[in-house]
């Protein structure tokens, strides 16, 4: 006879739970009724089991398996394990546990194994490139080390302009070839890229790859890497020149086929705007707007904020190398008549152009003002011998104007010179030099002109061959035929008068570059030289691009007595500045003129813009100090 709690154990085991779901009756009713049950010890017969129990006994006689005391319970009746059995279940447990973890770590390690051969295989690492001999050595992909002058590595990087489709290129079909650019533009798809690489910011080429089938892995790195690159990055790329038309780039009959590719400088992948919306034309983005895609409209405070992403639109950049061209064209023709050049102090004790405001800043203890001008420094040079000069440098004026034309510091092209008997003998030299820079613009930098005509629609300057000069009086004339009132003709002309003069001059004399002299003596600087016959009037002159203002000057004021006299008319303090200035004089000078002309201004006027700003690299205006 067993007692519940025994069955309880017995049922318990996996052999005897077997046997109870199988015959069901034998093991359940003695439980659930409390009736007593014989179990006859492994050693009795089947027989006498059968003989004195059920059918379903016998049933349970083919499940029943010889418990292991060792295993499941104790000869003890009382079902209580001892310290031995306790202590093997322990050690099995334990033993099962450090199996299981033993195979869980196998298979971690495998699967470890596995990512970082796959992580091995994908990983592009910076290349440090040091020579050319040992170029097979680094890898053909991955960033470029930062460039440090660790070493000249041999590599020949040539212009994107010398490359072409042709056998009379400098670098034609099968050339193998190093370029350094910038991004402008990528396509991945699938095993293929697209990309065009930009130089000196109008000079493009297309370069291309294909997945190689039969190195796949490599291929594929390749491909993985061309994805990480972003536009506007500056890159390395080494490639063979391949004939192809190509419409959207200027080298169009060539492509490159890439072998090597590296980036020297990664852009951010977010830029504040994009270079190809920089260089749409107004007209361009104002068509779009009712398209399902209208281009974005850059406002000007946006470019200028980030005037060196502005400045790598095409038309943009090639505005600073007409500019450049200009300051150029300027010196040859000056250097051919005879100029010195030189460089006047920009930090003055006093004011040099009555009437324009000034910057101040301490001076060790006493003010100094910006120059607005080296105009009395101009004027010295002649009384030191020097018969010709001439500047390029920053001029300053504090003036609180937000106009289209006026900058707070702008870059001054200023000449001096001695004249024998007539200022007319200076007019005809300043003819000659912007004759030189108008000719030489449009066949020189006939590529950046076309550039920049392509966003920013302008025409040629046209000029007389000798200068076209209207004096004052026949102005007045004309300004009155066009309906202004000029008053008694001794007020300065406004923007719109200078405007409607342009147009009527160049109907009536065919030229878009004209100078106009005899401007009304109270309206011009005090060192201006009155006019002989009425004194009303000065022997000063301004010069204009299509009916705006570009260049102001006059023959100078160089009696010392006079120039005084001048001065205390204008109401203006002789400082130590003007001390020295008059002092100059009185040590003997040859009568001189000149002339100041706005670097800016030109370029603006002569591209046809809208603002002076657009010609300034970085312009300086009441409401802007950076960047």
């Amino acid at each position: 006879m067993v007692s519940k709690s025994y069955m309880l154990l017995l049922i318990s085991s996996a052999g005897i739970r077997r046997a109870v779901f199988s015959s069901g009756p034998l093991f359940s009713n003695a439980f659930l009724t409390n009736t007593p049950l014989t179990l006859t010890p492994p050693s009795a017969s089947a027989a006498a089991i059968a003989s004195s129990s059920t059918p379903s006994a016998t049933a349970a006689l083919r499940y029943r398996r010889p418990l292991s005391s060792s295993r499941f319970m104790s000869t003890d009746v009382s079902g209580e394990k001892t310290e031995e059995e306790k202590a093997a279940i322990k050690a099995a447990r334990e033993a099962r546990k450090a199996e299981n973890e033993r195979k869980n770590a196998e298979k971690a390690a495998k699967k470890a194994a596995l990512a970082a051969a796959e992580e091995e295989s994908n990983r592009i690492d910076e290349v440090t490139y040091l020579t050319v001999a040992d170029q097979d050595a680094y890898a053909p992909v991955g960033d470029m080390s930062i460039v440090m002058s660790r070493s000249r590595s041999g590599r020949n990087f040539v212009q994107v302009g010398d490359i072409g489709g042709s056998d009379s290129a400098k670098y034609g079909p099968g050339a193998k070839v190093w370029l350094r650019g910038r991004l402008n533009s990528i396509r991945v798809k699938g095993g293929s890229c697209f990309l065009v690489l930009r130089q000196n910011s109008f000079d493009t080429i297309q370069a291309c790859f294909f997945k190689d089938k039969e190195n796949p892995d490599q291929s594929a790195k390749m491909i993985k890497y061309l994805k990480t690159l972003t536009t506007e990055s500056m890159v390395d790329l080494e490639g063979t020149v391949s004939s192809a038309e190509v419409r959207s780039c200027s080298i169009q009959d060539a492509e490159l086929v890439i072998s090597r590719i590296h980036s020297v400088s990664k852009a951010d992948a977010m830029l504040p705007f994009l270079v190809e919306d920089a260089a749409r034309s107004e007209k361009e983005v104002d068509e779009s707007q009712n398209t399902e895609r209208p281009f974005p409209r850059l406002g000007q405070e946006l470019r200028l904020d980030h005037r060196w992403l502005d400045l790598r639109a095409p038309a943009n950049n090639a505005i600073m190398r007409i500019q450049s061209a200009v300051c150029q064209l300027f010196r040859e023709s000056l250097y051919s008549q005879g100029f010195v050049e030189i460089h006047t102090p920009k930090l003055i004790a006093g004011e040099s152009e009555s009437g324009a405001g000034v910057f101040t800043t301490d001076y060790f203890g006493t003010t100094a003002c910006l120059a607005q001008s080296p105009q009395l420094y101009k004027q010295m040079a002649i009384s030191s011998d020097l018969e010709r000069v001439f500047e390029i440098g920053p001029v300053f004026r504090a003036e609180n104007s937000n106009t289209r034309r006026h900058l707070c510091e702008f870059t001054g092209l200023d000449l001096e010179m001695a004249i024998n008997e007539h200022y007319m003998e200076t007019l005809e030299v300043v003819h000659k030099m912007f004759k030189h820079i108008f000719e030489n613009l449009e066949t020189r930098w006939a590529r950046e002109l076309q550039v920049i005509r392509t966003q920013y629609e302008s025409e040629p300057v046209t000029f007389t061959d000798e200068p076209c000069v209207l004096h004052w009086p026949e102005a007045m004339d004309i300004l009155r035929g066009e309906g202004f009132d000029m008053g008694d003709g001794l007020g300065d002309l406004t923007g719109a008068q200078e405007l409607a003069l342009g147009a009527a001059v160049k109907v009536k004399y065919g030229t878009d570059f004209f100078m106009l002299d005899k401007y009304p003596a109270d309206i011009r600087p005090f060192y201006t030289m009155p006019d002989p016959t009425d004194e009303r009037f000065s022997n000063s002159y301004d010069m204009f691009i299509r009916g705006q203002e570009i260049c102001s000057g006059a023959q100078r004021c160089h009696d010392p007595d006079l120039v005084t006299k001048l001065i205390e008319k204008k109401g203006i303090e002789i400082g130590d500045g003007l001390k020295t200035y008059i002092e100059s004089f009185r040590h003997g000078v040859s009568p001189h003129a000149g002339a100041g002309i706005g670097l800016e201004r030109v370029v603006f006027l002569y591209l046809g813009l809208d603002n002076v700003r657009k010609a300034s690299m970085f312009p300086r205006d009441p409401n802007r100090c950076t960047p």
